[in-house]
């Protein structure tokens, strides 16, 4: 569960990560990166999609919303039988833990601006 997010820092299980990640279950990836910056690209997101399955995606687009969907990655994203959140990151992981206590959620979360 994901305990607290601020300008760039999120706190899970206790522990506290300062990079942009995604969280699926008991996996915590810090090692996210996308390919063009604050621009959110389907190869950015798909084979996480692909590993986990989940039942509904979380997008954390920073505590601004600097990180933008690409319009295909928003269409592939609409296309998929999971449920989309798209929010900033102030009220994307509040929705990432209320799903995650009945659903499988993929949360990819920009941490910064």
């Amino acid at each position: 569960m994901i305990e607290s997010y601020s300008f760039g820092k999120m706190i899970i299980d206790g522990i506290g990560y300062s990079s942009d990640l995604m969280v699926f279950g008991d996996t915590v990836r810090t090692d996210w990166r996308r390919k063009k910056g604050h621009e959110l690209c389907v190869s950015d997101i798909s084979a996480a999609i692909n590993e986990f399955n989940p039942d509904a995606i979380v997008v954390g687009t920073g505590k601004f919303g600097v990180m933008k969907l690409l319009p295909e990655t928003l269409n592939f994203l609409n296309s998929l039988p999971a449920q989309l959140i798209v929010e900033k990151t102030g009220l994307a992981w509040h929705s990432y833990n209320r799903l995650s206590a009945s659903q499988r959620v993929l949360g990819a979360f920009h941490l910064t601006c």
